[in-house]
């Protein structure tokens, strides 16, 4: 693996490096190999006889005896108790923009303290980041920054958002929870950049700690998330309903990769089931894909396949689509559902000018869900 940064960052530009942003409050003891793990007791698992246990963090519901490893890689049993090994150890840290989350009706043009810790509890095979997710925790570098530092480097770095992102937050559960309780507390807001594939009881009370949530629904069919991810579908879709339904906000990607889950059909599929089960304002960001990780045998998406997958989503009556990873694409802007005026403007992920007040538009007064400052 690529071992050439003691953190990865991912992405967007920032004033500060990793490496500047952890000296900043603590001194950044790099760790690597099997050195230095945390053992805080985790959340969301059961205690059966000879010292086996189950985790009900995730829909995998592992069961591991003694000194075993749930999927993630992450979490251990030690004698009976079920220990989180990455709290309070970043990985990975950077100040983006929350559009590159992509986070489009929430604080527009606000940057987030964005972290991460090693693993991941689904294998895609396109990971954008699988350095740091498709690894256990002794395999890369990292440091220690715990809650109150984050909250504190978020504050002196005048960063609103704090997001839990490029890894796998569900899997680092407990770090991304404490975290965010902390952050409340300063009036730091907190996104999550996930998956979706978890069980309802953790993220039921997830939801009532953060203000945003992100998920990455990668298909519209269980095939797919067979094959490509090895998950299932069904838990995400639950997951992406318990959201809606919580008073995070929510918006979904879906990364359009082609001759594998781009087909009109599909994409009719999945905007008709939005409709019904979340409703017509949750936006919905087609993603184009370019080949990483374990699928290079495939092409970039081709723009036309994207404007098809977009045109389909509001024929079947969803307002609020955008086209991803295309910058200078009119369909990366807002435009109002009612006078049909362009109210955000975004290039890539800047924003040249807002058009909303009091959370409408700013020309016809009609409502523009979201959470705007």
């Amino acid at each position: 693996m690529n071992r050439r940064n003691f953190l990865k960052t991912t992405g967007a530009a920032s004033t500060l490096t990793c490496s500047g942003l952890a000296s900043m409050l603590i001194e950044p003891h790099v760790f690597s190999q099997d050195s230095n793990l945390s053992k805080i007791e985790a959340r969301f698992y059961k205690k059966h006889p000879d010292r086996e246990i189950e985790c009900t963090l995730c829909p995998r519901l592992c069961k591991l005896g003694d000194k075993e490893r749930g999927y993630c890689g992450v979490r251990e049993n030690i004698g009976g108790t079920y220990y989180t090994l990455v709290y309070g150890k970043a990985c990975s840290m950077h100040i983006d923009p929350i559009e590159k989350k992509p986070l489009f009706h929430f604080l527009p043009s606000s940057n987030a303290l964005s972290i991460a810790t090693a693993g991941c509890n689904m294998n895609c095979k396109f990971c954008q980041n699988w350095e740091i997710s498709q690894v256990r925790p002794e395999q890369i570098r990292h440091v220690d920054f715990p809650p109150e530092a984050v909250v504190l480097m978020a504050e002196k770095n005048s960063c609103p958002v704090i997001a839990y992102t490029y890894s796998e937050p569900v899997v680092f559960y407990e770090y991304m929870f404490d975290t965010a309780q902390m952050a409340r507390n300063k009036n730091i807001k907190n996104a999550v950049i996930t998956g979706g594939y978890i069980n309802p009881e953790p993220l039921v009370e997830l939801t009532k700690v953060v203000d945003a949530i992100k998920v990455d629904l990668k298909a519209f069919s269980q095939d797919f998330y067979t094959q490509y991810v090895r998950g299932e579908l069904q838990p995400v879709l639950d997951a992406i309903k318990i959201i809606a339904k919580s008073n995070a906000w929510l918006e979904i990607v879906y990364l359009v990769i082609p001759t594998l889950n781009d087909k009109p059909s599909e994409i009719r599929k999945l905007s008709r089931w939005l409709l019904q089960e979340i409703g017509p304002d949750v936006p919905v960001h087609f993603s184009r894909f370019q080949p990483m990780y374990l699928m290079k045998n495939l092409p970039p998406t081709p723009i036309s396949t994207l404007v098809e997958a977009h045109k389909v989503a509001k024929q079947e009556g969803l307002r609020y689509v955008y086209i991803g990873n295309v910058p200078g694409h009119k369909s990366e802007n807002t435009y109002c559902p009612n006078c049909q005026n362009k109210i955000i403007e975004r290039i890539q992920y800047h924003i040249q000018k807002i058009e909303i007040q009091g959370g409408k538009c700013k020309f016809c007064g009609n409502p523009i869900p979201g959470v705007w400052a």
